[in-house]
């Protein structure tokens, strides 16, 4: 259904657009010279914070606390969303559409996600950005509203095709390259600027030294902290070059947990020392190369602060250690208040006030947005916060802001989108740096590249997870696409992560009227029948050559394989340079950024990082 409160004329790449702001003369009066000061860090300015503390100084009580929240909110139009959206947003919002919910709340960020359906088409996402800045314009004393998301790329993504996709973070450290991590933030950061999204909650900082962590792995960069340190400055380089706000995430340190922060409450037993030489690292590097924000994690560290708290409401560790001892005076907001690592020990009324008490600015998406609004404003009531202490947090936050120019021109790019979403510069880009990521680990008797005279029938079956964005694959049809436009004759026959007795009888007898075989491997546990899989196809004799689509360690799992290719990620972009490194089109680059240790022994090294084969 398309946005019909922009009305006809005034939709994205209308040439009537800022007709139809009035509040925007409003908010420029009242910021007059503020942007252009401000694009310099905004401490070294203290007649522009003089200008910010005077709107700060004009704010009710109650539009302070809603500058504190970055809340979700459904549907592709600010204002005519779905009926499904109104009716999931009076139930867990009370409100009706995204401009009902700022007026009600007045809160200083909206977050999108693809399953609010938020993220349909570029055009959408413009509108809808747009509709928002509007509605929070068209408030007395209206305020810019920070519009985020989180796309990292490769596993978490939630702007899909047609804007570039670029591989992930542990691709990026298979590459090892700061410029394609540059390269990366800019070509991301302009695509969001040019849909009215003006953060985005990356890089991911976690130094990702646990094989097991269900929750970060192929999100980090890797596992050594330098190499991951000088990617992450690289890329907040980048996204700030293309004018989006960047976050360094999950503070601490969120790299060595066998729990998931979503659905338990993970602990971290590093030592002190252990963690100024591991996880503090790339967070050092990323406050050096000017972060914007920086997201907490929901964990429990002990060598930090004994108390038992999640880092989130930590004082000691973020107080303490992330402001005093690393001097880090920009905006700090949390993970998701809805995830379990942060309700598991205090009540949703409690945990935001424990986390501005403990140095929070931004409180993201918390599960009830009444519950967490109504219980600050009770707190700054009954005295347990200061107002003051909320104008410390609310001037970070309009600091922000006025540097990313929202004070100035909040508006989407939405009559440049055809020349800067996915665009054939940019894709052609996303090629290229996916190229110089792809791994070879293992290449027994010379088994690739495939020749497509010799192997020219080629079978590819495996697994086919969902797309992170839900635009892409599914991989096994992509990676038979891309074949057979490299000159093979190949056939896709999806498996699953979980493949059937009679799914895997399938597969064998399909080999036997193919060349060479390719198998897309997902998480491969002891226990998957992925082994059986692959053992069954192993036994035809055919060449079979894996590609593990997510995690590197799938190869400990798989011992008799003689050839194994890693991607990092299952977007189109990887598994295309995946297909032309089987075909021999271009030569394998990437290097390991994180150790494959044995699967019969975890103490011992199978492939350390930086191994990678070359043909």
């Amino acid at each position: 259904m398309p946005d019909t409160s922009t009305g006809s004329d005034t939709g994205p790449g209308s040439t009537r657009r800022d007709t139809v702001r009035p509040s925007r003369r409003a908010v420029l009066a009242a910021t007059a010279g503020l942007t252009a000061a401000l694009t310099v860090p905004a401490t070294a300015h203290a007649a522009d914070d003089r200008r910010l503390r005077a709107l700060i100084s004009r704010m009710t009580l109650q539009e302070k606390v809603g500058q504190l929240f970055v809340t979700r909110v459904y549907g592709h139009s600010a204002t005519d969303p779905d009926q499904a959206d109104i009716d999931t947003n009076l139930k867990e919002l009370g409100a009706r559409t995204a401009a009902e919910l700022i007026a009600k709340y007045r809160v200083g960020g909206i977050i999108y996600f693809t399953w609010a359906h938020n993220t349909r088409d570029p055009r959408q996402i413009a509108a809808l950005s747009d509709g928002i800045q509007r509605a929070a314009l068209d408030q007395p004393r209206g305020l810019p509203v920070l519009v985020a998301t989180d796309q990292e790329h490769g596993a978490v993504c939630r702007i899909g095709k047609p804007a570039t996709l670029l591989p992930g973070a542990m691709a990026i450290g298979a590459g090892r390259s700061r410029s394609d991590a540059r390269t990366l933030g800019r070509i991301s950061g302009t695509e969001l600027r040019a849909l009215g999204i003006h953060q985005d909650y990356s890089p991911d900082a976690d130094v990702n030294v646990n094989p097991a962590n269900p929750v970060i792995g192929v999100r980090s960069f890797g596992a050594d902290p330098d190499a991951v340190a000088a990617l992450v400055a690289a890329e907040v380089r980048g996204y700030r070059s293309a004018g989006v706000a960047t976050s360094a995430k999950h503070f601490p340190g969120h790299g060595d947990t066998a729990v998931d922060s979503h659905y338990g409450f993970p602990v971290i037993t590093h030592s002190r020392e252990l963690w100024e030489g591991l996880d503090a690292v790339p967070f050092r590097a990323a406050i050096r190369a000017g972060v914007d924000t920086v997201m907490t994690g929901h964990i429990q560290f002990p060598a930090l602060d004994g108390s038992g708290d999640p880092a989130t409401l930590s004082r000691p560790v973020l107080t303490g250690i992330l402001r005093e001892e690393l001097g880090y005076d920009g905006v700090v907001i949390t993970d998701s208040l809805g995830m379990q690592g942060v309700r598991a020990k205090y009540g949703d009324d409690r945990v935001v006030v424990l986390a501005l008490k403990a140095g929070v600015d931004q409180l993201l998406n918390p599960p009830s947005l009444d519950v967490a609004w109504n219980a600050v404003l009770t707190a700054v009531r009954e005295g347990e916060l200061t107002e003051d202490r909320l104008d410390e947090s609310i001037l970070r936050i309009l600091r922000l802001k006025a540097r990313y120019g929202l004070f100035d021109d909040p508006w989407s790019r939405a009559d440049r989108i055809d020349r800067t979403v996915g665009t054939r510069a940019h894709l052609a880009a996303a090629d290229r740096i996916a190229e110089r990521t792809t791994t070879l680990l293992v290449n027994e008797d010379g088994t690739l590249p495939f020749d497509r005279r010799r192997e020219h029938r080629v079978l590819v079956v495996g697994a086919d997870p969902a797309s992170p964005s839900g635009t892409t694959g599914p991989p096994t049809g992509v990676l038979a696409a891309a074949l057979t436009e490299l000159g093979f004759a190949a056939t896709a026959l999806s498996t699953g992560t979980a493949p059937s007795a009679a799914s895997i009888d399938k597969a064998v007898a399909a080999a036997g009227d193919a060349d060479a075989v390719v198998v897309a491997t997902y998480n491969v546990t002891p226990g998957s029948s992925q082994r059986i899989l692959v053992d069954r196809l192993l036994a035809t004799g055919r060449p079979v050559a894996v590609v593990a689509i997510r995690n590197p360690y799938d190869i400990a799992q798989l011992p008799a394989v003689r050839a194994c290719l890693a991607t990092y990620c299952w977007t189109d972009v990887e598994l295309r340079a995946a297909a032309r490194v089987l075909a021999g089109r271009v030569a394998p680059r990437g290097r390991l950024p994180v150790p494959v240790q044995r699967a019969d022994d975890p103490a011992r090294v199978l492939y350390p990082v930086g191994h990678g084969l070359r043909y």
